[in-house]
């Protein structure tokens, strides 16, 4: 066990509390060393309707349960600015579980304030990402607050053991150890991970996935569909203006239809180990293509070169954990900047597994088509382009002339690296 003290005689602890095995474990773990226990549970979206869940945690012993529907806020505030910033952790990843963690940290904090609960807990693992990303926000929030993580310093070390022990304190818990994988679902997107998954050989099997179609399934038809754009935010579907919770849940349904939307990889964890996941995230991957076509129209070149090399440093905040920090009201004060012009329509095409944008417009664009055609309404001065390539190539040739030519390599080796010449 850590240095941290688990006794918690006269305390409260607000628990973020998802219904299953561990956290309903966690519940009566702690109350059995005496704290009283305030059970949290956040709808980030896509919460399934449990008739039960209040019954569970007043069986595990918690005072009582508290249901926050942050699916709203948790839209606006963190789904839609990770969008902007293009934000995608290793090329694959649309952040889905990493981008709600913040969010349900700041819920944890603000029940514990209303509570007069001098701790919160959690029941992440001690080798996971969430870990991290509950204990570093909590802390930025309220450093006053103790943190509590009991999965990761008990005794309860297995699967079965967690089992047996919510039999025997009568925890009604719904987990066998049939259960095959360990999932988390909101707005975003879903991850699924363990059993069979955690050999990277494996073939995801069928049943791992609920939320898009298998390409065999998907409609042999494509779809189209049309998403606008205000300042960067998706604000309408064909024409139909949405909020965005309703927004995301539309595409949601439209590109899972068309198979789009799953993402297998192996991933670096933040705590130094790789993992192998799986994530349906059909929204994320539609919009995704559908903002990027429009930042082409309405970005300048270097304003696209530098966005991008952020959106890493955007993605990695997100995974890390760093959301309430200094560098990312940096980052996200360059993002707004950006967007201020990004407005306008995207067409789409949704067919077997992929999107494409086939059409995209806008009242900011950046395209020109009297510069850019080639037919008689061509308005470029091609007469200025000799003049240009003078002075863009005057470094090289100067180079050449004075270094390169030189050599006694030739100029087939540069890359290469080879000793003769093939």
């Amino acid at each position: 066990m850590s240095g941290t003290s688990y006794e918690g005689a006269g305390k409260k602890v607000v628990l973020a509390y998802s219904g299953g095995l561990d956290t309903s474990t966690v519940t009566r773990w702690l109350v059995e060393r005496d704290w009283e226990v305030v059970c949290l549970t956040a709808d980030v979206g896509f919460l399934d309707a449990d008739p039960d869940l209040e019954k569970r945690a007043l069986a595990a012993g918690a005072t009582r349960l508290v249901v926050e529907d942050a699916q709203a806020t948790f839209a606006r505030y963190f789904v839609l600015p990770a969008l902007a910033a293009g934000a995608i952790y290793e090329d694959r990843y649309p952040l889905a579980t990493a981008l709600a963690r913040p969010l349900i940290a700041k819920l944890l904090v603000d029940t514990a304030r209303a509570e007069g609960a001098q701790a919160v807990a959690h029941g992440c693992t001690g080798k996971g990402n969430d870990q991290v990303r509950f204990d570093v926000s909590v802390a930025a929030l309220a450093p006053d607050l103790t943190i509590l993580a009991p999965v990761r310093d008990w005794e309860l070390t297995t699967r079965p053991a967690e089992i047996a022990y919510a039999a025997e304190h009568g925890i009604p818990i719904r987990e066998t150890t049939a259960s095959p994988y360990s999932t988390d679902e909101n707005l975003w997107g879903r991850s699924i991970e363990a059993g069979v998954l955690e050999d990277p050989w494996v073939e995801p099997p069928a049943d791992v996935y609920q939320w898009t179609r298998s390409v065999a399934e998907a409609p042999d038809e494509p779809a189209f569909v049309e998403v606008q754009f205000e300042q960067g935010a998706p604000v309408a579907i064909d024409g139909v203006a949405m909020e965005p919770v309703p927004l995301i849940e539309r595409m949601h349904a439209l590109a899972g239809q068309h198979g789009i939307g799953r993402i297998d990889m192996v991933e670096n964890r933040l705590v130094g180990i790789k993992s192998r996941e799986i994530y349906e995230a059909p929204a994320a991957v539609a919009l995704r293509e559908a903002h990027q076509a429009l930042e082409a129209l309405t970005l300048s070149k270097p304003q696209q070169r530098l966005k991008r090399r952020l959106a890493q440093d955007y993605a990695d905040l997100i995974y890390d954990g760093l959301w309430f920090t200094a560098h990312h009201q940096d980052l996200a004060a360059y993002v707004r900047s950006t967007q201020r012009h990004m407005s306008g329509t995207v067409r789409l095409r949704l067919h077997k597994g992929t999107v494409t944008a086939v059409g995209r417009r806008s009242p900011r664009s950046l395209y020109q088509l009297s510069l850019a055609t080639y037919d008689a309404a061509d308005q470029f001065d091609q007469s200025a382009a000799h003049g240009f390539i003078q002075i863009w190539g005057l470094p090289v040739r100067v180079q050449a002339d004075s270094q390169l030519l030189q050599q006694p390599e030739s100029p087939l080796q540069i890359a290469a690296g080879d000793d003769a010449e093939p």
